[in-house]
């Protein structure tokens, strides 16, 4: 297939289904994710669509779902809360949801009865909620969604911290959660990411990545839970070091020589731990 008719190709799936991710076209077009990232880098410097992390938007769709009222006029919210180029909670929830809740089964298979644990923000760390077969746990969280999830569970005691609401991740951020979790014990850390290439750690948001550097800095234990598809890529904010961490739960679609180069920085786990320790 000639570059245009692969380009065209996309154009196509952009209109069709509105958003789009790598993995999506690279099913569809049966190209590597290095062309597919290059194919939207072109079209998007020629206006023919909207680049964002993971992925593309048509115009139409970025336009349709830009924050503004119903007469039209343009509403103020600030620079992170309009940002257009991060994907809605909705959006992600529809990426990688099998790899995702792997992950989060994975990682869930280390959270022990009478654990103090923190659960972050986003869609791989919330399904953590449903693989959770403990008899008590105290769960600490920042996310509404997390907080909703668990709050009938009466094995459960959950604090959720407070702060600046961010619509698009449903996280409390800011001075007031800052000030919070620095008082908090936690044993065992659980925040997703955007991305992670090489030993960065990155996040689209500056302020929670600085809560989840906060977090993490805390907890005795840290984990990152991530789908494997999230490696190798970056995004604005980069929060931590890979080598800080005491493992990355993935999801075993990673292939062995990506596993191997990630195990320089931290210990990679891409299946369910026996006995719930993690050594």
């Amino acid at each position: 297939m000639h570059k245009s008719e692969r380009q065209q190709e996309i154009l196509d799936l952009c209109a069709e289904h509105g958003v789009i991710t790598v993995k999506f076209v690279k099913s569809k077009l049966d190209v590597s994710d290095m062309t597919i990232r290059r194919d939207l880098d072109e079209l998007a410097k020629k206006g023919e669509l909207v680049r964002i992390h993971g992925g593309a938007q048509s115009k139409d769709y970025a336009e349709k779902n830009s924050p503004k009222t119903n007469q039209g006029a343009s509403l103020k919210y600030s620079a992170e809360e309009d940002a257009p180029h991060e994907l809605s909670h909705i959006d992600k929830m529809a990426i990688s949801v099998s790899e995702k809740r792997q992950a989060a089964q994975n990682a869930a298979s280390v959270v022990e009865t009478g654990d103090t644990i923190f659960l972050g923000v986003g869609t791989t760390v919330e399904m953590i909620c449903d693989y959770l077969k403990v008899d008590y746990l105290r769960v600490i969280t920042n996310s509404d969604t997390v907080f909703n999830l668990l709050k009938e569970k009466e094995n459960i005691d959950i604090y959720l911290i407070g702060g600046f609401y961010r619509r698009r991740t449903g996280a409390f951020v800011g001075s007031m959660a800052n000030d919070m979790i620095a008082k908090i014990g936690i044993q065992k850390a659980f925040v997703g990411v955007n991305g992670i290439e090489d030993a960065n750690v990155y996040t689209f948001s500056m302020e929670e990545g600085k809560f989840q550097q906060l977090v993490l800095d805390k907890a005795s234990k840290r984990y990152l839970v991530a789908d494997s598809h999230k490696l190798g890529r970056n995004d604005f904010y980069n929060f931590y070091s890979l080598s800080h961490i005491d493992a990355l739960f993935t999801d075993q679609a990673i292939d062995p020589q990506t596993q191997h180069y990630y195990e320089q920085f931290t210990k990679v786990i891409d299946e369910p731990i026996k006995g719930g320790k993690e050594e």
